[in-house]
């Protein structure tokens, strides 16, 4: 946000319980040169309880003052354009993405490419679960029928058909392609050149991850490959959303890798699959819970250490 000169607000969550401490989170913000307005500086810290609901409104005032004073406008006709914020894969209705409108007006009917998916808007739904015609600007709306779950982050526009539509979405999938296989080919030499370097095999522990949403999917990712050390590797063979299918399954089978699965279930052939090759499958509903389990996982591969301490 520094980098960007952008204003910052500041949440503090979770004030309902009997342990909290604003004032601690605002004087351990001072270490990164982010001053409350209590403490004179010009961030505005917004003390509040998402589960209660105090102080929400507080929040939704604090972003129409720092709207109003950065004077921020949007075009509210034309062609919709804006980025997506969630995505999930829904059993009844498909593939599902929130997303937020940042210019024009996005309608029931309109035709846009979202990331590397396309699809035309079957319907709209506003942020109480009610369907709605059309969203403008700053307008978050619930997506439905597009051809597959897009990445939380990718952007969207509306365009003039569905060719158009599917000819762009196939031109970004085979760019993206290009540049994981780019990727993927210099990691491969990063490895071989790590491994030259190392006395020892560096062992390595291969994850299956499937989630609910997308943003925990990527939040999965990042937490576990960060436990990756100089001992241990962390691989995410197979990461996306929805339900453990076969396919995923008979990937942890070929590549023997645990199988996570949070907030969602292996349906009946992936349970089949994983029985046969007797596969280690857990389920999740706390991304705390999953980084535990997993350092755990990997130092039991690691084998235990045992110390002899004198002390008398």
């Amino acid at each position: 946000a520094k980098a960007a000169k952008v204003p910052l607000i500041v949440a503090i969550n979770k004030i309902d319980k009997s342990s909290a401490d604003p004032s601690r989170v605002k004087n351990e913000l001072l270490e990164h040169e982010v001053v409350a307005e209590d403490f004179g500086g010009d961030v505005q810290m917004v003390e509040l309880s998402a589960k209660t609901g105090l102080g929400v409104d507080d929040l939704l005032d604090a972003i129409s003052l720092q709207s109003e004073i950065l004077e921020l406008r949007a075009v509210a006709d034309g062609r919709a354009s804006g980025t997506v914020i969630e995505s999930s894969l829904d059993k009844g209705r498909g593939p599902v993405a929130t997303v937020l409108v940042q210019q024009g007006e996005l309608s029931r009917g309109d035709y846009l490419v979202c990331g590397v998916q396309y699809g035309r808007v079957r319907a709209l739904f506003d942020e109480t679960g009610n369907q709605v015609q059309a969203a403008g600007p700053s307008i978050p709306v619930q997506v439905l029928g597009l051809s597959g779950v897009p990445d939380a982050g990718d952007d969207f526009v509306v365009v003039a058909d569905e060719r158009l539509a599917k000819e762009v979405a196939q031109q970004r999938e085979t760019k993206r392609r290009e540049t994981r296989l780019v990727a993927a080919a210099g990691n491969r030499m990063e490895d071989i050149m790590a491994q030259m370097g190392q006395a020892e095999q560096q062992l390595s522990l291969n994850l299956v991850v499937k989630a609910d949403v997308q943003g925990s999917v990527e939040a999965l990712k990042q937490a576990l490959t960060a436990l990756s050390n100089d001992q241990i590797r962390i691989n995410i063979i197979v990461s996306g959303v929805g339900g453990i299918t076969e396919s995923d399954a008979n990937s942890a089978a070929a590549a023997k890798a645990t199988i996570i699965g949070f907030n969602v279930r292996a349906d009946a052939s992936a349970r089949k699959v994983i029985e046969n090759s007797a596969l280690d499958l857990r389920y999740f509903s706390v991304i705390y819970d999953v980084i535990d389990q997993v350092k755990q996982v990997a130092s039991g591969i690691l084998g235990m250490e045992i110390r002899e301490e004198i002390i008398g």
